[in-house]
């Protein structure tokens, strides 16, 4: 069926923007850019709702990109053309970064500017200054510059885009949006991009759209079984520190992996205790400066390191409620709330991490849409991904939600349980509690300051100096042990005695940590992923599944 399929190279678009696709590795359109990229070039306006990983940024660009390259075939005066209004800093940076992907070959003819980082107004004057075609920002921020008139769009705007469109009005920017409107001029293309028609979309739509082409594509809003296993996993608080020791110290879990945590002290009481391991973790959260959020998801995505803890913070509008509800009580929670948090900040949505193999719920997420925007961070595109979520008791309601959401009429979308036989890795439980020890709260305090303060220094101090000196960058790592808490030495190696009959032919500590060091992540970004040699090509928690299940004579998920 493939072969009836719509390519690149016949709809139309320059050799340039075809060439640079190619080395994207892009064999093909998904199916909203075979969709939206003609509908685009033919001048339509278009409402596109589709799961995130499917491709939506590029259904946009490369139109855009091409409509662009053809005016320039005439002589036309430099102006900005296109405006791409994003809900979060992070996203302005990643639609900045794919938009210089796709003009690799035409990088002349179409320039390419992101406002939507913390820079003054005065230092973003410049860019702005020399007219770029396309303009990508928050809308605070872009309001902000058309006020300040650095920035004027009633004359050139050509093509308005807003990605994320859902995000906008709970990132509250829906006064900021309907004051821009203001300043754009009476006729121009419009493309609304979302993961899901809400309500605030509807009411975009009425604002911004001139009868226009409405696709909803993919109505699941996760891939299916095929591509994306979905396991739970019971267990208590002490359990889930222990299954995620195991998971990680074996090397059970393969690939590039997202751990999720409902609330920032979290974030840092797990990367201590991994780190008592010598496992280490980065920490994304609403705290760090923008930079060095997008510095992370950089070396993240580069294979630099394997685990990302981070938070999923859903009340963006009221920062402040997030702050009191992980910090203690009285006057330090006063003061706490109005420690500064990014209202522009979003890991669940938002951020393009690639090639993640695997998403790991280690607090179950509050709502169904938090699920669903979690776990879509892996099996993006065509890619397998594989979501482990750990469950209390008292949780097991909230499951019961996610469930019935995901299995409408497709029994296959249910989370599987995972076949797991916590009594096999007892062994291992007074190890996780001689670590736990040393994790106090006074501990994770210090972690948490100590953290923001490198990331403060290296974000301000450094970034004029990494401009100018991008390989420098590499070497400034964020997954390095924050130390507040004592390392105990005899943690670091797991003894082979330790480690179940069962999992002797699967796990072996001392040799992968060998191996990864001898690794070096590729040049252009790629990420080679190693499996034990048993179980070549396979998922490794679905290996793990199976080996726990035949051991003890338990039933074996479907693959």
């Amino acid at each position: 069926m493939a072969t009836d399929r719509l390519q690149f190279h016949e709809m139309g678009i320059d050799d340039r923007i075809l060439k640079a696709l190619a080395d994207l590795g892009w064999a093909q359109p998904t199916l909203i850019q075979e969709k939206a990229i003609p509908l685009a070039l033919e001048g339509k306006d278009i409402l596109a709702r589709a799961r995130t990983g499917s491709g939506k940024t590029a259904a946009y660009a490369v139109p855009i990109i091409q409509r662009i390259l053809t005016s320039k075939q005439n002589v036309r005066e430099q102006a900005v053309r296109v405006l791409i209004l994003v809900p979060t800093k992070e996203l302005g940076q990643q639609v900045q970064a794919m938009i210089r992907q796709l003009t690799a070959y035409c990088a002349r003819d179409v320039r390419v500017a992101d406002i939507s980082g913390k820079a003054d107004l005065s230092a973003q004057r410049p860019i702005l200054m020399e007219k770029p075609d396309v303009v990508v920002g928050t809308p605070s921020r872009v309001l902000a510059h058309l006020s300040a008139q650095s920035l004027d769009l009633q004359s050139s705007l050509e093509t308005l885009v807003i990605d994320e469109a859902d995000l906008l009005f709970s990132f509250g920017f829906e006064a900021d949006l309907k004051s821009l409107l203001c300043h754009l001029p009476k006729i121009y293309q419009s493309f609304l991009m979302s993961a899901t028609l809400s309500e605030d979309v509807q009411a975009l739509k009425e604002l911004l759209l001139h009868n226009p082409v409405i696709l909803k594509l993919q109505g699941s809003q996760l891939p299916d079984s095929s591509q994306l296993q979905q396991y739970s996993v019971q267990c208590e608080e002490e359990d889930k520190f222990l299954l995620i020791y195991t998971l990680l110290k074996l090397h059970l879990v393969q690939g590039k992996t997202l751990v999720f945590v409902g609330a920032v002290e979290r974030c840092y009481r797990l990367k201590l205790f991994l780190e008592q391991f010598s496992i280490p973790t980065c920490v994304l959260n609403s705290e760090l400066p923008v930079h060095s959020r997008c510095h992370i998801i950089t070396q993240f995505n580069q294979g630099f390191y394997d685990y990302i803890i981070a938070t999923d913070e859903q009340v963006l509008a009221d920062p402040t409620t997030t702050a009191q509800a992980t910090e203690g009580k009285g006057k330090k929670k006063k003061k706490n709330a109005g420690r500064a948090k990014d209202k522009e900040y979003g890991v669940s949505r938002g951020i393009d991490f690639q090639n993640v193999s695997n998403v790991i719920n280690f607090d179950f997420p509050t709502t169904v849409e938090s699920y669903i925007h979690r776990v879509g961070r892996t099996a993006r595109a065509d890619n397998p991904g594989t979501a482990l979520t750990f469950i209390s008791h008292t949780e097991l309601p909230l499951l019961a939600e996610v469930e019935d959401a995901l299995i409408g009429d497709n029994t296959e979308c249910a989370l599987k349980p995972y076949g797991f036989k916590m009594e096999e890795i007892e062994g291992f439980r007074y190890r996780c509690r001689d670590a736990m020890r040393s994790v106090t709260k006074q501990a994770v305090r210090e972690a948490r300051l100590k953290e923001i303060k490198q990331e403060l220094l290296n974000s301000e101090k450094l970034k004029t100096y990494f401009e100018d000196n991008p390989r420098d960058l590499q070497l400034l790592r964020h997954d390095k042990d924050l130390h507040p808490a004592v390392i105990k030495p005899h943690l670091k190696n797991v003894p082979e005695y330790l480690i179940p009959p069962t999992l002797r032919g699967v796990a072996n500590p001392m040799s992968g940590r060998k191996r990864r060091r001898r690794e070096k992540p590729k040049p252009d970004g790629v990420v080679k992923t190693t499996f034990k040699k048993d179980f070549r090509g396979k998922n490794p928690l679905k290996s793990f599944h199976y080996t726990g299940g035949r051991s003890r004579g338990g039933k074996a998920g479907k693959s």
